[in-house]
């Protein structure tokens, strides 16, 4: 009689390894990159760039370590990331602009030009998405170190071309050297109104910072300098 054949050991199938510098499974959802992202503009805007670490951005986040490389590598691309993921905002204020620059000459043109760079900011600047990029924007862009020049250059410095050309455009006569100075006081009454909220001390409790009629004041306020300077008599040399 034969006996049966034995039956053939299977093998055991081996369960692959992650590759080298792979993520964990779940490193793919949305929910933690965009948390690294959040975590990583809030400190920033808090402390300053070169005050916060990885390991800072990650326990704020909620995440291992390993995980904020995984999605954005180096600090300064973490950085440079945060003004991507906004740059809707400036695409907003270009868009605005552009219809600003369609309308009528004169004054209104001025102050729909003024208006174009300014309320997309503050309205951002109130909102509780916004809140700590306007902070970034105001506290970082005020420092020349190599990773905010990088980002004036990437996204600031077009449409800074852009909204100096509409200011010179508005005011006829004017020359582009003071349309930069024109541009560059605007924007300083911009960054400041977005990170300082003295003015309630100020006004003994009468002003609120970031009060939505604020919008309409620096819009008049920036305009009339803004034409005092461009169409005003030109300084003695």
């Amino acid at each position: 009689m034969t006996r049966p054949a034995k039956p053939r050991e299977q093998k055991a199938t081996p369960t692959p390894r992650p590759a080298r510098g792979a993520a964990p499974d779940d490193s793919a959802r949305p929910d933690r990159k965009a948390a690294i992202l959040l975590a990583a503009e809030k400190l920033f805007a808090q402390r300053g760039y070169h005050a916060v670490s990885i390991r800072q951005i990650a326990d704020e986040a909620g995440v291992p370590l390993a995980l904020v490389g995984y999605h954005y590598g180096p600090k300064q691309e973490l950085f440079h990331a945060i003004f991507e993921h906004w740059r809707a905002t400036i695409d907003e204020r270009l868009a605005l602009l552009a219809q600003a620059r369609q309308g009528p000459h004169g004054q209104a043109q001025l102050e729909r030009v003024i208006s174009a760079f300014v309320e997309p900011v503050m309205r951002m600047r109130a909102s509780a998405e916004g809140e700590y990029y306007a902070l970034l924007v105001a506290r970082e862009l005020s420092f020349r170190s190599p990773e905010a020049s990088r980002v004036l250059e990437d996204y600031f410095d077009p449409m800074a071309h852009a909204f100096i050309d509409a200011l010179q455009e508005a005011c006829p006569g004017s020359t582009r050297p003071m349309a930069a100075w024109a541009y560059q006081f605007t924007l300083g009454a911009l960054l400041h109104h977005m990170s300082d909220g003295r003015v309630q001390r100020l006004s003994r409790g009468s002003n609120a910072p970031l009060d939505p009629a604020a919008m309409t004041h620096l819009v008049r306020f920036a305009s009339a300098g803004v034409a005092a300077l461009l169409r005003g008599p030109s300084p003695p040399s």
